[in-house]
């Protein structure tokens, strides 16, 4: 069985377990994949779901190396859907030789940079990546001629050192994030359509309470005029 498909299949089991619980998903696949020298674990898509009775759902991609797994819309409770709503297209975990296990949120691929194995520091003070890498920096991300500066990825390490999450000198990476925005424009129109639906239902249900009030006042005064 190729390393791919047994990835695959691991990740599968995990996500089946979660399905049936309150787990967290991305604690699931990172166990899973405990003694994998690499992989990124990206909070790929979400979606709320229903106005009264809201289901939320989350969606990831998994790459190692060149190989990516994207799974299907797990189902999550509210609670963790809370906890990486902030972080769309972010990397929830990522681990790398060089650097190990980064569990705070941040841009997909920057535990790479750094790494002479993955490219270089160029003349311009930007990183770059070796050709034979172009497959998977694009597959995180990186293309549209996109760069990091040093300093920016000294900032990266900063927030990393610190445990906190990175969202780039500009906060363009995550939810809010207008890189996100750029990518991203089906979430950003199903949670909009979400919360008209809910704005819906609040002043649907404003209106009838409002009426069985007026209704019962008009009847007490009737009464009291007898």
């Amino acid at each position: 069985m190729s390393t791919r498909r047994l990835t695959s299949t691991c990740l599968l089991i995990a996500l089946f377990a979660v399905g049936c619980g309150q787990r967290d998903p991305v604690e699931e696949m990172q166990n899973t994949l405990t003694s994998a020298p690499e992989y990124t674990i990206i909070l790929e898509d979400m979606q709320e779901e229903g106005a009264v009775f809201a289901k939320y759902y989350h969606r990831y991609q998994i790459l190692q190396g060149e190989r990516t797994v994207q799974t299907d819309w797990v189902e999550v409770s509210e609670e963790i859907y809370r906890k990486y709503e902030p972080f769309l297209g972010m990397a929830l975990v990522s681990k790398s030789e060089s650097e190990g296990v980064n569990n705070k949120p941040h841009p997909p691929g920057y535990h790479y940079v750094g790494n002479s194995h993955y490219g270089y520091w160029g003349g311009g003070g930007f990183w770059v990546w070796y050709g034979q890498y172009s497959m998977m920096r694009d597959m995180l991300g990186w293309g549209m001629g996109r760069r990091v500066y040093r300093n920016e990825y000294d900032d990266y390490r900063t927030s990393r050192d610190r445990g906190r999450p990175y969202y780039g000198q500009n906060r363009d990476y995550g939810t809010n994030g207008n890189l996100t925005k750029q990518q991203k424009p089906n979430f950003y129109k199903r949670r909009q359509a979400s919360l008209n639906r809910k704005r819906s239902s609040f002043s649907q249900n404003a209106q009838s309470r409002l009426g069985r009030s007026r209704s019962g006042f008009g009847g007490r005064g009737r009464g009291f005029g007898k």
